[in-house]
């Protein structure tokens, strides 16, 4: 038996097919091509019309552009999976919506953690619980808030290093914005000796306290004999200042400088801790002279 196998007649007839077939879907596929371009045009005017209303409402920049991702996302995707039902008129919807679900189940547990940022993001963002140039506390992160996107966080640390930390994190441990309010309220420990007396030392810290230009003058300057302790009468001391680190720092140094300086003016002794060593018996004394012989 003989076979007249002629390669070059197959590929004919396997392009003759492929240029065929091509030839009766082009109408679909110019049809697919228009609604695509449709949808592009759509893109633009919902977008444009997005952008003026979202203005005069006065959303934060952030969610403006978080949304205005998601929709156009929206429409795209619900354009060119119409596109593709015009170009292959055997993808009906129901064919469509049974890939999209077994699809969106593999991508869903690949991307899960994505996902979960995007959803963060968008929440932190609607929510506006942190705004930008706050100082905020997340865990072992802290710094100031430069920029947020819909999946991440840019914030500045104190040192000065940029730390991008994923809004997922952020959403699902305590957060602690420094800045919510302008003013912060800061406490220090402060002893004065057990022979000074003590409403004497009270208005003394609290007269100090008071003449410090960082203290906010607005509210009371609070001072609390708290406690005996080891060596000292312990005073809690509270203030309020401004609520940024920097300022807070300042605000502590210059306190504690006037309080020093008031208290060795007004001859209060701050001590230092001490140590009183009892013995059960007498203590033997070795004399110079004993311990050279």
């Amino acid at each position: 038996m003989e076979f007249d196998i002629n390669p070059l007649t197959i590929l004919k007839d396997q392009l003759n097919s492929a240029l065929t077939s091509f030839i009766e879907s082009a109408p679909q596929l110019i049809a697919a091509l228009a609604f695509l371009f449709f949808t592009w045009l759509i893109k633009v005017i919902v977008v444009k019309v997005f952008i003026k209303a979202t203005t005069r409402s006065g959303l934060r920049p952030s969610l403006q552009e978080a949304l205005r991702k998601i929709i156009v996302i929206g429409i795209w995707g619900i354009g060119i999976l119409i596109a593709a039902m015009i170009a292959m008129p055997g993808l009906t919807p129901t064919k469509l919506l049974a890939g999209l679900g077994i699809g969106s189940i593999a991508i869903g547990l690949a991307f899960k953690d994505t996902f979960e940022n995007l959803l963060a993001g968008l929440l932190l963002l609607m929510r506006e619980p942190m705004r930008i140039d706050d100082y905020i506390e997340c865990e072992d992160v802290e710094g100031q808030i430069k920029h947020i996107s819909i999946r991440d966080t840019y914030i500045r640390r104190t040192d000065g290093v940029l730390t991008i930390v994923p809004n997922g994190y952020l959403y699902s441990n305590p957060l602690r914005i420094l800045t919510d309010q302008t003013s912060r309220r800061i406490t220090i420990q402060c002893g004065v000796g057990y022979g000074e007396d003590v409403d004497e030392s009270r208005e003394v810290i609290r007269a100090a306290v008071e003449g410090v230009g960082a203290v906010n003058k607005d509210k009371p300057v609070q001072v609390f004999a708290q406690g005996f302790g080891a060596s000292s009468i312990d005073f809690e001391v509270t203030w309020w200042t401004q609520s940024k680190p920097v300022d807070i720092r300042e605000s502590r140094d210059q306190v504690v400088a006037a309080i020093k300086r008031a208290l060795d003016e007004a001859g209060i002794e701050i001590p230092f801790p001490q140590r009183t060593l009892t013995f059960s018996g007498p203590v033997p004394f070795a004399g110079k002279d004993q311990t050279d012989s």
